[in-house]
């Protein structure tokens, strides 16, 4: 270890990042961590559970807080963005701004305060698919496991019912933003992904169907903290949905969307039908597909499957949905592409396998970086001492997204110890 080297720099606080964070501090250097939500954990911790081994998403975050709270060289700098890099290897110069919190840590706070309120936001931990109070803990396992103020939608009556109501110094309604600038040596980028927005995909109902919803809706509906405490029903109804159909590659592989694979979007439609199974015995399911990717041993989630025989899976690209109005149900328009027959089926719910778009292309990165026609940065190293990983180069899972942090943290280290 250099004893007078810099810190190192890491944008996005998911599990990329957080890997890169522990395995730099772990062997003695300097970590600054950078997170725009107000918790760390990313999109993982919206996941019920992960494949391959199906394990829900507490069980490595519980083991990674741990390390990052017993380890005094890592700095967690949440609801915080990267505004400005400039310098060289080994000397860059960064600004970070930290967003207000409203909440000072001082004194407790539990939701018998927060349901007082009567100001509601939609639940972005969620997919939106409920409301929260403004005063707000992100989820279960958020960490810092800190309550969050949205005082852009906090009515005047309720900022006076909060000062009744909370020990004093426990909102700090004047909260204001800060600037922090800090030295680093190097840089990682984890900043991650998001998921391929569904109201883009009007033949398919994205967005205009209560009952058609994204991979990732889905993810959270079987959650016991998603919106129905794990209970998959329709939208329109709250019934159980007895027939659902899976749509493949909903906007992938496509000029229009995106032009590539996600690469996990199969598997998790694989992992989801399993939930379903799950829940209900008797429910028939149909996988409309181009064709199943799977890697390595992840194969095995199709063949079991295949065995199943409430599973049907149908190869055809999905054209057209259109929704029964008295019912709600959707009528999918596919051509089966094996017997060259068009298909009319009616289902209760479908859900659309959406891909990942990168985060990056939703703001302007601190620093001129090069990136493809989808906005993933190109590379491993996408410039020299900075360095990105994960989803911000390219789709990938979680397996491999941390095999790519270790090896990040890796080189910056080696850029911190250049020249000794």
């Amino acid at each position: 270890m250099n004893a007078n080297a810099k810190s190192i720099l890491i944008i996005g606080g998911g599990i990329a990042g957080i890997t890169a964070a522990v395995d730099a501090a772990e062997v003695g250097y300097q970590v600054i961590l950078v997170e725009k939500e107000a918790y760390l954990g990313g999109r993982v911790m919206q996941m019920h559970r992960y494949f391959p081994k199906m394990c829900p998403p507490t069980c490595g975050f519980e083991i990674n807080v741990r390390r990052i709270k017993q380890n005094p060289r890592i700095t967690v700098h949440t609801l915080a963005s990267v505004e400005e890099i400039s310098g060289e290897p080994g000397n860059f110069k960064a600004k970070v701004k930290i967003d207000p919190r409203y909440v000072t840590g001082v004194h407790a706070i539990d939701d018998s305060i927060a349901e007082q309120l009567q100001s509601e936001r939609p639940n972005d931990f969620n997919y939106a698919m409920e409301n929260t109070k403004a005063l707000y803990l992100p989820h279960d396992m958020a960490y810092p496991p800190m309550y969050v103020l949205d005082r852009e939608i906090l009515s005047d009556t309720d900022v006076e019912r909060l000062k009744h109501i909370c020990p004093a110094d426990t909102i700090d309604m004047e909260m204001m933003a800060k600037t922090l600038e800090i030295e680093v040596g190097s840089v990682i980028i984890a900043t991650g992904w998001k998921p391929y927005d569904t109201t883009n995909l009007d033949s398919l109902g994205g967005g205009q169907f209560q009952n058609v919803i994204s991979n990732v809706m889905l993810e959270r509906l079987i959650a016991p903290g998603g919106p129905t405490q794990g209970k998959i029903v329709r939208s329109s109804d709250d019934q159980k949905p007895g027939n659902i159909a899976f749509v493949q590659c909903a906007g992938s592989r496509d000029e229009n969307h995106l032009a590539y694979c996600s690469a996990v979007c199969c598997m998790a439609s694989l992992k989801h039908v399993r939930y379903i199974r799950e829940q209900y015995e008797s429910a028939k399911i149909t996988v409309f597909y181009i064709d199943i990717r799977t890697i390595g041993r992840e194969e095995k989630f199709y063949y079991d499957l295949l065995e199943d025989e409430n599973v049907s899976f149908i190869k055809g690209k999905v054209a057209k949905i259109n929704e029964d109005a008295s019912t709600k149900n959707l009528i999918l328009d596919v051509e089966d592409t094996v017997s060259g027959e068009t298909l009319h089926q009616n289902f209760d719910m479908v859900v659309l396998a959406t891909g990942m778009v990168p985060n990056g292309i939703d703001f302007e990165l601190p620093i001129d970086l090069p990136v493809d026609d989808y906005g993933f940065l190109i590379g491993e190293a996408s410039a020299e001492g900075i360095y990105s990983v994960g989803c911000a180069k390219r789709p990938c899972d979680v397996s491999r997204s941390t095999k790519d942090s270790t090896a990040a943290a890796l080189k910056a280290i080696q850029q911190l110890n250049r020249g000794d």
